[in-house]
C-alpha cells in the first residue's frame, strides 16, 4: 500500500463520525487523509440499528437538544447528496414512528415528549386506541395510545458510512484501511505527524480523532483523558409477519424498525462490558419478549440474525467535540453514544468549520472535553 506522506488533516478512525468529517472536509476543498485500522465501518457504524427519530433526546439538556436538532434539519438533505455523489443506496426510508404508551411510565415520558416537539412547532400527532389499528393493525390492542412522529426515517448504517467515504474520496480523500495509526510526533504543542503500523510517517497541520469506542486508548497516547468507554448494544432482525410492520416502534424501551429487506430491528441493551461483543441469552430474550409484547405476531417470526455492537458512550452521554486541551491541532469527535448516525451530518458540518475558520461553532461549545474536569473539580 502507498500512503501519501503528507495531508491537510488526518482523521482516525473511518466509522460515520470519521467519514462525516471527511467529506464535509473534502468538500471545503481541504486535503484529508483517513487512517482506518480495520475497515470502513467495521465496528458500531456497521452494528447499529439505522434509527433516524431523535424522540428522547430534546427532552435532555438544552444544548443537547438544540444539537440535535440542528442535524435534524439538514439530515435529509445531507443523505440525498452522499447517496448521489458516491452511487451508493443508503436504504433511506421514511417509516415514521409511533411511541406507544404502554403504563403509567410511559405515559410521563411520551408526554414530556410531546410537549418538548410542540414547543419548537414540530408535526406530531397523538393518535388514540382507534386510530393505531388504522395506522399499525398489528400492534397489541390493548394499547391505548401513542405519539405519532412522521418524519422518523429508516437508513442501513454501513451503507450511509460507505457513502460518506466514497463521496469524501470523489473529492479528493484518501482513506487508508487496516493501517492503524501507532503514534505521533509533536513539536510546541503540535502533531506534526502521525505513524502507522505499516512504517509510514504522515506529516500534516491536523489530526481529529474519530475513534468511538477506542478514544479512551488512543487519547492516552497523547497524555489526554478521554471518558469514552464502550457501551454493548444487542440486536436483532425478525423476519416481517403475514401482515408487516410499516412504522418504526418504541415502547417498552425497546424498538422496532421495520427495513427494506423484509425484516424488523429489534433493540437495543446498553451494557457497560468493556469490548466484549457477545449475544446472551438474557438479552435475548428480553428483546424478544418486549417485541411480542408490542406486536403479539412476531411470536411465529422468524429469527434473521443476532449481532452486538460497542457504542462510544461519554460518561454525561453527549459527544465530545473541539479542540484537545494542550494541543493546537487536535480536534475531538467521539463518544456519541446511541447517537451517531443522528449527529453525523452536524458534526460532519461543524468540525469542518472549525477546522476551516479557526472558530468553535457556537452549537457545539458546550461539548468541550474540559466540561468533564470542570465537573470533577466543582
Amino acid at each position: 500500500m502507498s500512503i501519501n506522506r503528507s495531508s491537510d488533516v488526518i482523521i482516525i478512525g473511518a466509522g460515520v463520525i470519521g467519514c462525516s468529517i471527511a467529506y464535509f472536509l473534502s468538500k471545503a476543498g481541504v486535503q484529508v487523509t483517513v487512517l482506518e485500522r480495520e475497515e470502513i465501518a467495521a465496528e458500531s457504524s456497521s452494528a447499529a440499528a439505522g434509527l433516524l427519530a431523535p424522540l428522547g433526546v430534546i427532552t435532555g439538556p438544552r444544548a443537547g437538544a438544540e444539537l440535535y436538532l440542528a442535524s435534524w434539519s439538514i439530515t435529509g438533505e445531507v443523505m440525498a447528496e452522499i447517496e448521489a455523489a458516491s452511487g451508493v443506496s443508503i436504504e433511506y426510508q421514511q417509516t415514521g414512528a409511533l411511541h406507544l404508551v404502554t403504563n403509567a411510565d410511559e405515559q410521563a415520558q411520551v408526554g414530556s415528549y410531546a410537549q418538548a416537539w410542540q414547543a419548537r412547532g414540530v408535526d406530531i400527532t397523538w393518535l388514540t386506541r382507534d386510530d393505531l389499528r388504522e395506522y399499525e393493525p398489528v400492534l397489541n390492542p390493548t394499547i391505548n395510545s401513542a405519539l405519532y412522529f412522521p418524519h422518523a426515517t429508516s437508513i442501513r448504517p454501513r451503507l450511509v458510512t460507505m457513502a460518506y467515504a466514497g463521496a469524501a474520496r470523489r473529492l479528493g480523500a484518501r482513506i487508508y484501511e487496516h493501517c492503524e495509526a501507532t503514534g505521533f510526533e509533536r513539536s510546541d504543542g503540535r502533531i506534526t505527524a502521525v505513524r502507522t503500523a505499516q512504517g509510514e510517517s504522515i506529516a500534516c497541520q491536523r489530526v481529529v480523532i474519530a475513534t468511538g469506542a477506542w478514544s479512551e486508548r488512543i487519547g492516552n497516547s497523547l497524555g489526554l483523558s478521554i471518558p469514552v468507554v464502550p457501551a454493548r448494544g444487542q440486536i436483532l432482525a425478525l423476519r416481517q409477519p403475514e401482515t408487516p410492520l410499516r412504522h418504526t416502534i418504541f415502547g417498552l424501551n425497546v424498538y422496532l424498525v421495520p427495513k427494506l429487506d423484509n425484516t424488523i430491528y429489534v433493540g437495543a441493551t446498553v451494557e457497560q462490558v468493556g469490548f466484549d461483543k457477545s449475544n446472551t441469552a438474557g438479552a435475548v430474550a428480553w428483546l424478544l419478549s418486549s417485541a411480542i409484547q408490542l406486536v403479539p405476531e412476531l411470536e411465529r417470526a422468524a429469527i434473521a440474525s443476532i449481532w452486538s455492537g460497542l457504542r462510544p458512550l461519554s460518561r454525561d452521554a453527549y459527544p465530545i467535540l473541539g479542540r484537545a486541551p494542550g494541543f493546537e491541532n487536535v480536534i475531538l469527535a467521539t463518544g456519541h453514544g446511541q447517537g451517531g448516525f443522528e449527529l453525523s451530518a452536524i458534526t460532519g458540518r461543524t468540525i469542518t468549520e472549525l477546522i476551516t475558520s479557526g472558530q468553535t461553532p457556537a452549537l457545539i461549545q458546550p461539548f468541550h472535553l474540559e466540561r468533564f474536569m470542570e465537573k470533577a473539580q466543582s
